[in-house]
């Protein structure tokens, strides 16, 4: 059954929410959504009182590696980590606190080209069952381009029922953005989504566009009940007014 899992965005320590698109490596033409007063560690607090599993971290850029380290001392286990992951560091995150490492933009060359031999050197140091791969991606003539470097570079790599066949079995499970429609509120891609479901192998978490409950139940649908939703510029607790939260604890509550 398809489930919210919660998400915490850091950008230069705080938690954000950005228009996806917007982010570059030279700061210009940010969109922010939402900016949080509160630390963190706050929200992976208030995940846990609220029992929601799943749910990861994710380091927008550089300066947010203390940030991140609280939120997991907050609720160690109950969180996974990605953002400048490699296999040098993958292990000391796992020792922080994280379920998980999430990695994208390590298993790829600068010119987008899939590194196999990196993924099988992570397996090697934490194991498969310890590793996320992110295939977080945008629009293409090939229907959908996994997008690395803060999504601002599109990889050889197509989101298509043999990739997710190929990684599968190195993976615990896949996280997939639609870029081109995160943080935008106005949406999801309800066609990937049908993708990912109607492949289903091993567990799979969808960002991107979710506005409403209406977008979730549409998620649920679309994806067979076999792919997971996190949800962020949308969620009150991150001022948004379209979702609130507590109707997604309520939610998870109904699909156990």
């Amino acid at each position: 059954m398809t489930r919210f899992r919660p998400c915490i965005d850091l950008h230069q320590g705080k938690v954000k929410q950005i228009v996806g698109g917007s982010l570059r490596d030279n700061g210009s033409g940010l969109k922010e959504n939402f900016v949080s007063d509160r630390p963190a560690a706050w929200f992976a607090q208030t995940f846990r009182a609220d029992h929601l599993t799943g749910g990861h971290i994710i380091q927008l850029g550089p300066g947010n590696d203390a940030a991140a380290r609280e939120a997991l001392a907050a609720w160690p286990g109950g969180l996974q980590i990605g953002g400048g992951i490699t296999t040098s560091n993958a292990a000391a995150w796992l020792d922080a606190g994280a379920s998980h490492v999430i990695v994208t933009s390590a298993l790829f060359d600068a010119d987008g080209a899939f590194l196999a031999d990196a993924l099988r050197a992570l397996n090697q140091a934490i194991g498969a069952d310890k590793l996320v791969i992110d295939l977080s991606c945008r629009r293409s003539p090939h229907g959908w381009t996994v997008a690395m470097n803060r999504w601002q570079k599109l990889t050889a790599l197509h989101v298509t029922p043999a990739t997710l066949d190929f990684l599968a079995p190195h993976c615990a499970e896949f996280l997939i953005h639609a870029a081109d429609v995160e943080g935008l509120c106005g949406g999801i891609d309800a066609a990937l989504v049908a993708l990912l479901g109607s492949w289903g192998k091993i567990p799979i978490t969808y960002a991107g566009g979710a506005a409403t409950m209406d977008d979730v139940r549409l998620v649920a649908s679309a994806g067979h009940g076999r792919v997971d939703i996190t949800v962020g510029s949308a969620l009150d607790l991150f001022g948004g007014s379209g979702l609130a939260y507590k109707d997604l604890v309520a939610w998870n509550r109904r699909t156990l």
